[in-house]
């Protein structure tokens, strides 16, 4: 069980400090709708609303602070849902009345 809260301590520090270095430029098929010019063009609306849009934390001016906490959070996050899904596998695979 240790070993799994080193692996979260470390999950989290590399989340956040690895965020800090990603490209600030647009990935590359929204970079190919800004050179063509019909990125504005875009019609419709999203099928999900992102809780971390462009992967910064809403709310927070210092751009390295919210990227760094998106990070973080997004990386605490898969962790959760990680943790659930072993605990629901764990507990369907047991015997029934064990």
């Amino acid at each position: 069980m240790k070993l799994i809260w080193i692996g979260l301590a470390v999950s989290l520090a590399v989340g956040a400090l690895l965020s800090l270095a990603a490209s600030p430029h647009p990935d590359g098929l929204e970079r190919v709708a800004e050179d063509k010019g019909f990125l504005e063009t875009a019609v419709g609306t999203p099928l999900l609303h992102s809780p971390l849009p462009d992967y910064v934390f809403p709310g927070i001016a210092n751009e390295r602070l919210a990227t760094g906490l998106a990070g973080f959070l997004g990386t605490l996050v898969l962790f959760a849902l990680g943790w659930g899904l072993g605990w629901l596998l764990r507990r369907a695979a047991r015997p029934r009345g064990a």
